[in-house]
């Protein structure tokens, strides 16, 4: 029988707990292992509990979950973390994903998304509910200071592949990459493939979030 995903939720608001349960419990492959309302000693329970997966809400008493992320990295713990938030703020967007969040859902759209997005998170992907990734796209800019230039090419990436993966972050198609640098559909896919296998991420997504981590976006 297949390992099931096994979860731990945290959210200040009962209601919404016990609604995400009532979807949980449908899909045989997920376990819940237990819940919290607040944020205080959350990482030591979640090890405990070994969870693959946290789900919980940024805004909490006692520890909220910025601090929760920060924890989490202190003490290298290996469970993957989602952010499930009423705020859409790019700059707190932009601040889970940089502290190690695996993925990030709007309450708004949750219940439509939220096995999707566990199953992603759980093969090794990162997810964005649709408005959220709208959100980040919307943000990006293909402006970098010299420094994170150089930073970035000098230890990766060639500046070629620095281009393509801005254009990238920008929603832009191959085509329009393309005919951004002179060069033909074809090779701006095998620099895709190829900043996909350097950077070691899935998909596009992962391009996105190596973006976000190494400053190439607007504050």
């Amino acid at each position: 029988m297949p390992k099931k995903i096994r979860i731990y939720l945290a959210d200040d608001h009962q209601v919404l707990i016990d609604g995400i349960l009532a979807v949980l419990k449908t899909n045989p492959k997920i376990e819940v292992v237990g819940y919290s309302l607040n944020g205080m000693n959350l990482v030591d329970t979640v090890h405990q509990k070994k969870a693959d997966i946290l789900i919980m809400d940024i805004n909490m008493p006692q520890k909220d979950g910025i601090e929760v992320l920060k924890e989490f990295s202190d003490k290298g713990f290996s469970c993957k973390v989602i952010v499930l938030s009423s705020y859409d703020d790019f700059k707190l967007i932009k601040e889970v994903l940089k502290l190690g969040a695996s993925g990030y859902l709007s309450k708004q759209c949750a219940g439509d998304s939220i096995m999707e997005a566990i199953e992603s998170v759980a093969a090794g992907q990162d997810y964005f509910s649709k408005n959220i990734q709208e959100k980040i796209f919307s943000s990006l800019t293909g402006n970098t200071s010299a420094s994170e230039n150089y930073e970035i090419t000098n230890t990766l990436l060639t500046d070629r592949e620095l281009e393509i993966l801005k254009l990238i972050s920008m929603e832009y198609s191959g085509k329009e990459i393309g005919e951004e640098l002179f060069i033909s559909a074809n090779t701006v896919e095998t620099h895709r493939k190829n900043l996909i296998k350097k950077l070691n991420v899935k998909n596009t997504i992962g391009l996105v979030k190596y973006a976000i981590k190494h400053n190439l976006i607007n504050q």
